[in-house]
């Protein structure tokens, strides 16, 4: 009769012992055999009870049951057959069968009566996981499926085989059901998924669904494509950065380059493809808001780009940011931890993650304790771009009516370069080395464990879900407003970074009863809580705008500032001063327009949590600010020379003793510190 792999096998075979050869393609050797000379009567064995595959860790301690019924008293004795051999299993005569695991095989049971019949049970297979992740199986494991073996993420040519593979422990062992998109593959039932010859139309995102009579456990999602992007070697499922300028503080002295810094780095980000998020000025409580709304924009293979200018320090290798209200001296819970940032990025399976920091990086109170940052995951990610080396500071450079820091400066001459992001930086560090200005006292330092040559001009291959989540944000609308005369308005917004924005107005040519029109765009006699409105703009955020818009063609301009801070609508009165032509008498006519607070501060915007519609590509750049006001001049003459920015003499080198000093950041969770900013509202300095 046939075996497992289809050989011949005699009764007398079977009753001396000896198990047909074959392998796992068989499902069963026989069920019932009628032996020499026996008449119907005699048949009768009948097995209840199967022995079961399972699936479970090396060492795992468990039994194989068969259970059966004969007109007799029935004999069992287990056989077992690994890579090829089938043997009997040495005292091996009682219906159960102890088990400790230790290799892969099959297994099956002879069961005997007095009549000389004999029936062997099903094969089953003791799958045997080599190498599991600590902690695998759950200590109180019930068999459930347990998932070992994740799929990866694929990129396939149209016509060449596509394989996913995954692993599941599970008593008994878990069956397979494959998904693409959320639809089910009927065809596709096997831990390995396999297409011959892959199509476009199999690009997707898939899993697979381990399930057993314990319950059921899903493998992570992955994208696969196919076709497109083929012939690059990395890609990026999204690109996104937050840029974070802290200029203006309460406590600290003022910074000058960060604005400009943020704003150039905003336009070069865009058109590597990054949607980009600036924002200034920021309190506490709005960074750790802000910080949390970026980690939710993240997604798996994304590019990620965390930039920080302002005031800082460094503690035993930990980073922190001074928001804009931290008081004097610095205290733990008053800064912002970078590594726990970092952390947050890794938990969303982004591909690259990048943290530029354009602060100082001075040593302070060394005897201080350090706070509980838990280790970055292994994986090979993550690139540290440091403006300037340990217990040292970076140096702004100032050039007329523009500052830039020595970071930047060199940063934006080679991030468009189409090479791997440590290449990259480092031509940076090179250039900072060669400058004659910080010559012996600010050199960049890199730390990464990129594993991958990534690079910030990669393409972008949105895959699966991750196609439809990168949503582009807007600014308002312009609109056209007409007065009771028939005279009209343009009326337009462009957000110069993402809590800025200035509303523009235009007068169109007025009707021919109308002469000598002006437009004024009037402060709303409404209070609009603690939003900046202003009808003039510091220095240099006028300059940007200057560059970017002509001014000279609008009428008036409105800069809104702080925009994460408005906790209602804002209301806009343009009025229109005119002469009408047949009485030479002077009329004012005004309008009102009401600006939403939601469209306002998209980024911070409650309601809008979870979405990608305060993102602008492109976005105006944000300004960042260095950690000491430490400032390169410019003289006319072209010579540098060093200050710091609040006009005094550039600080000692050695790290400060001072009980005054900054001491080591012990803030709580991102996490709690947003709840606290959502209880209190948006308006609130601090949670």
């Amino acid at each position: 009769m046939p075996g497992p792999a289809g050989g011949d096998f005699s009764e007398e075979a079977a009753q001396r012992g000896f198990c047909p050869p074959g392998g796992a393609e068989a499902a069963q050797l026989w069920l019932h055999h009628e032996p020499w000379g026996c008449g119907p009567r005699e048949r009768a064995i009948a097995i209840t009870e199967q022995p079961v595959s399972v699936s479970v860790p090396v060492g795992y301690s468990f039994s194989l049951r068969c259970r059966a019924e004969g007109r007799t008293s029935l004999q069992y004795q287990w056989f077992c057959q690994h890579q090829s051999v089938c043997r009997q299993i040495p005292g091996a005569t009682k219906q159960d069968l102890p088990i400790t695991a230790q290799q892969t095989q099959l297994y099956t049971c002879r069961i005997n009566d007095l009549h000389r019949n004999a029936v062997f049970s099903d094969w089953v297979k003791v799958e045997v996981h080599q190498c599991v992740a600590r902690g695998l199986p759950p200590r109180l494991w019930r068999g459930e499926p347990v998932i070992v073996l994740n799929p990866t993420e694929q990129r396939v040519e149209v016509g060449k085989p596509l394989q996913l593979q995954c692993a599941a422990m599970g008593v008994p062992a878990p069956t397979y059901q494959w998904y693409r998109n959320g639809n089910l593959l009927e065809q596709q039932k096997k831990k390995k998924l396999w297409i011959t010859h892959a199509k476009v139309s199999d690009s997707g995102t898939y899993l697979c669904c381990a399930s057993n009579s314990h319950g059921e456990h899903w493998t992570n999602a992955v994208d696969v494509h196919i076709g497109t992007c083929r012939s690059e070697k990395f890609f990026a499922t999204g690109k996104i950065a937050l840029l974070v300028g802290n200029n203006h503080y309460q406590h600290h002295p003022n910074l000058m380059a960060p604005v400009t810094d943020v704003f150039e780095l905003s336009l070069l980000l865009e058109q590597l493809g990054f949607q980009v998020v600036s924002l200034l000025d920021l309190n506490k409580a709005e960074m750790a808001t802000a910080v949390s709304r970026f980690l939710q924009l993240l997604g798996k293979g994304v590019y990620a780009i965390f930039y920080y200018a302002g005031h800082g320090y460094e503690h035993l290798g930990r980073n922190y940011m001074v928001p804009v209200d931290a008081p004097q001296p610095y205290a733990p819970e008053n800064c912002i931890s970078v590594q726990r940032i970092l952390q947050k990025m890794q938990q969303q399976q982004t591909a690259l993650n990048l943290i530029l920091l354009d602060t100082c990086r001075k040593w302070y109170n060394p005897e201080c304790a350090l706070s509980q940052v838990q280790p970055l995951e292994p994986w090979g990610n993550t690139v540290y771009g440091y403006a300037t080396s340990e217990d040292a500071e970076a140096y702004e450079l100032q050039d007329g009516e523009f500052s830039s820091g020595i970071f930047m400066k060199y940063l934006k001459k080679h991030i468009l370069q189409e090479k791997k992001v440590t290449h990259m930086l480092e031509d940076v560090l090179e250039d900072i080395g060669r400058d004659p200005l910080v010559t012996g006292k600010q050199v960049m330092e890199i730390k990464h464990t990129l594993k991958e040559a990534r690079s910030l001009t990669d393409p972008i291959c949105p895959l699966g879900a991750a196609a439809e989540h990168w949503g582009r944000g807007h600014e308002p609308l312009s609109k056209m407003v007409t007065f009771p005369c028939g005279a009209q308005a343009e009326l337009c917004f462009h957000r110069l970074f993402s809590n800025m924005m200035y509303v523009c107005a235009k007068l169109q040519p007025p009707p021919a009863h109308v002469t000598d029109a002006h437009l004024l765009l009037c402060r709303p006699t409404e209070k609009v809580d603690v939003a900046v409105l202003k009808e003039s703009c510091p220095d240099q955020v006028e300059s940007l705008f200057a560059s970017v818009y002509k001014r000279e063609e609008l009428d008036c301009v409105f800069q809104l500032c702080g925009l994460q801070k408005i906790q209602t609508d804002v209301v806009l009165q343009l009025d229109l001063h005119y002469t009408q032509l047949s009485t030479k008498q002077r009329t004012c006519e005004s309008q009102r327009t009401i600006l939403q607070k939601s469209l306002l501060g998209q980024f911070f915007s409650q309601s809008n949590y979870c979405q990608t519609n305060c993102l602008r590509t492109p976005s105006r750049a944000g300004s960042i600010c260095r950690q000491d006001a430490s400032v390169l001049c410019t003289d006319p003459k072209g010579q540098g020379s060093l200050r710091t920015g609040s006009g005094h003499s550039l600080p000692s080198s050695n790290p400060s003793n001072s009980s005054t000093e900054p001491e080591e950041n012990d803030e709580s969770d991102l996490s709690e510190l947003c709840s606290a900013l959502l209880r209190a509202g948006p308006g609130q300095d601090c949670p």
